[in-house]
């Protein structure tokens, strides 16, 4: 080993307590930030089908068909002339 490796593993074992102390508070953020995301995507979905199961019936739709029916009329009338 060149001298060089020797004194970056004699400052990697002299810092290992605060190097694995920075990693273990990453991988803490990390997953905290990841329960966030998914605390959110849950309570989204469960507000989404929520939403739905108490919205109103609108399956009824109204319309005037009366420019329909008049030309339909008006089709049947030039065909048996």
């Amino acid at each position: 080993m060149s001298q060089e490796k020797v004194n970056r593993y004699k400052e990697e074992k002299a810092n290992r307590k605060e190097i694995l102390a920075k990693e273990r508070k990453k991988q803490t953020n990390a997953r905290v930030c990841a329960g966030v995301v998914a605390l959110a995507l849950v309570c989204w979905l469960g507000y989404s089908v929520y939403d739905m199961t108490t919205r109103p019936d609108t399956s009824t739709i109204e319309m005037n068909a009366s420019a329909l029916d008049s030309y339909l009329s008006s089709m049947g009338t030039g065909a048996s002339e």
